[in-house]
């Protein structure tokens, strides 16, 4: 996701990139291996007592730097417990990688692992659950934005962490709006005042899109349209489980996609990770960009002046969507056990939460967090950040389903065919319907 030094790129591209049949291939790993199975496991303990547990982090850059400080304090304060920033690959990476590591019984004690594949992951018996840690008496569960206790629950229990908090709303280049004389949009927009913004905003001989969609298919495309889905009153799965709940708020979510592939008005980024996309809103040749919270260092960064506005809606109501991800613990001995769990419930308090916000750009995962001086000062620097904030109190989460990566990729399909203009919005999702129809009913 070639732009000036992005902290938060290994997280973001990811949101992006859902890998066909990783997910059934991870339970299938996972429920090979059990415990006292495969290759024996040290308990991490040293001849001094101390417990080195090993962390498969997938940052990078000044995410990753961040990080390494705040191991740092927590070893200062914590000497008996040494945390190694292990594993080698990015966040991107992390599924495959587990995968593996579950199959042969050599697995981390701690893995970043992305929300919208927690559900596979947490059915192997290897992952600690995490009720008695996640929402402490140093941050009840209720002080927890909603997407983040919704993010690490599966089946009722808590199978993780929250890692990291973040939603959608559109960032806006002042002087495209002005140059083309439009007015900035506002809180209360409509879908359909969003298409016609993005047509005034177009300028095909100076080479100026008003707004930009991923062209790919994958989870990045995907997710943009779920706010629509469910502000129409649609779900991901339905009511029974067994079929897609999206039908015909599909459809309409399908016509806004469409309608601006018609006006030509929508930037299609043909890349993974919506680098060129980007670039193009940061080289002042587009006029919105629907993003979150991370690409914000980069627009000041590039001195663009900008406004930030909530998602616009069909109903009036605030909707967006967050993508939350997680730490997940892993069994490897009760020693090594008890220290992951110190570790994820220090990282997790206020204090230390509202350092990786500030520092790696996400949002804070509590409202007591939020409530801290450093984060408050934080929301004063950069323009727009109380906008992903405050949309956190209306802010859905994809289901932690199973199933969710597979109605992701018949969703995907059927977007970049209206995108493209080869198909109708009607078509598309007839598709789609009868692919993640049929994946919602085999069993898991």
């Amino acid at each position: 996701m070639a732009v000036p030094q992005r902290a938060h790129v290994p997280r973001r591209s990811r949101r992006r990139v859902l890998r066909a049949g990783g997910a059934l291939a991870l339970a299938t790993a996972a429920g090979a291996a059990v415990p006292g199975c495969g290759v024996a496991k040290d308990d991490g303990v040293g001849a001094d007592g101390r417990v080195t547990i090993e962390m498969w982090h997938g940052q990078a850059d000044i995410a990753r730097a961040a990080l390494q400080r705040l191991v740092a304090d927590f070893q200062r304060t914590h000497p008996r417990i040494r945390v190694d920033l292990a594993g080698g690959v990015l966040a991107d990476a992390m599924l495959q990688k587990l995968t593996a590591a579950l199959a042969s019984g050599t697995y981390p004690d701690i893995a970043y692992v992305f929300g919208s594949d927690l559900a596979n992951v947490a059915r192997s018996p290897q992952v600690v659950d995490l009720g008695g840690v996640v929402g402490s008496a140093r941050t009840p569960w209720k002080n927890y934005w909603a997407p983040a206790r919704e993010a690490v629950t599966v089946n009722g229990r808590i199978r993780a962490a929250p890692a990291l908090l973040d939603s959608l709303a559109v960032v806006c280049n002042k002087k495209v709006f002005a140059d083309a004389g439009v007015p900035l949009p506002r809180a209360g927009w409509r879908w359909h005042d969003f298409i016609d913004t993005a047509k005034k905003l177009t300028d095909k001989r100076a080479g100026r899109f008003g707004t930009c969609w991923p062209g790919t298919g994958d989870e990045d495309a995907v997710w943009r349209l779920w706010p629509m889905i469910w502000d129409l009153g649609g779900e991901v799965v339905g009511a029974d489980g067994r079929g897609i709940g999206f039908t015909r708020q599909g459809v309409r979510a399908l016509e806004v996609v469409e309608a601006l592939a018609k006006d030509k008005s929508v930037y299609i980024d043909p890349k993974p990770g919506s680098e060129q996309m980007y670039q193009v809103f940061l080289s002042g040749r587009m006029g919105m960009a629907v993003t979150g919270p991370w690409q914000l260092p980069d627009i000041r960064q590039a001195k663009v002046d900008y406004h930030v506005a909530p998602m616009p809606t069909f109903s009036g109501r605030p909707m967006t969507i967050s993508g939350p991800d997680t730490w997940t613990v892993f069994d490897n001995g009760a020693a090594r056990v008890e220290a992951a769990r110190t570790f994820v419930d220090w990282l997790a308090r206020p204090s230390q939460d509202v350092r990786w916000d500030v520092e790696a750009g996400s949002l804070p995962l509590s409202r007591q967090a939020q409530a801290l001086p450093r984060w408050q000062r934080r929301a004063q620097e950069a323009e727009g950040l109380d906008v992903f904030t405050k949309a956190l109190e209306s802010a859905k989460v994809r289901p932690v389903h199973p199933a969710y990566p597979q109605v992701s990729q018949a969703l995907g399909r059927a977007l970049t065919s209206v995108l493209l203009g080869r198909s109708s919005p009607q078509a598309a999702l007839r598709a789609c319907a009868y692919e993640a129809n049929a994946a919602l009913l085999i069993p898991r």
